[in-house]
């Protein structure tokens, strides 16, 4: 293979990747390669694999389906970091009563 032709390819593909990172989708190769596997790869990389034919651009929807499903991931995973960093004190009745005294004279007061 000519490289200079392989590499002309990759800067033509690349150039049609508008973002910096992209969402590939992978071919079934002969070496084991599995189908449909999406991946965000950098823009230089995702060139060289579609030229390679390991793998396909995403579709807008498939690009969208992505994003919303990493951005759901990022939220749980937000959401359990809350959740360990959540502190619990543990009162004596007594000062559960003074607690909630003290509420009670600043809603009256």
């Amino acid at each position: 293979m000519d490289l200079q032709v392989y590499y002309q390819k990759v800067r033509e593909t690349e150039e049609l990747i508008p973002d910096e990172f992209t969402v590939i989708v992978s071919l079934k190769t002969g070496d084991g390669g599995k189908e449909g596997t999406q991946t965000e790869v950098p823009r230089r990389l995702a060139a060289r694999m579609v030229v390679d034919n390991l793998a396909r651009l995403a579709t807008g929807e498939e690009l969208a389906a992505h994003r919303a499903a990493m951005a759901e991931l990022k939220r749980q995973a937000e959401q359990t970091a809350a959740a360990t960093r959540l502190q619990i004190s543990v009162l004596s009745t007594r000062e559960l009563e003074q607690l909630r005294a003290d509420a009670r004279k600043q809603t009256k007061g």
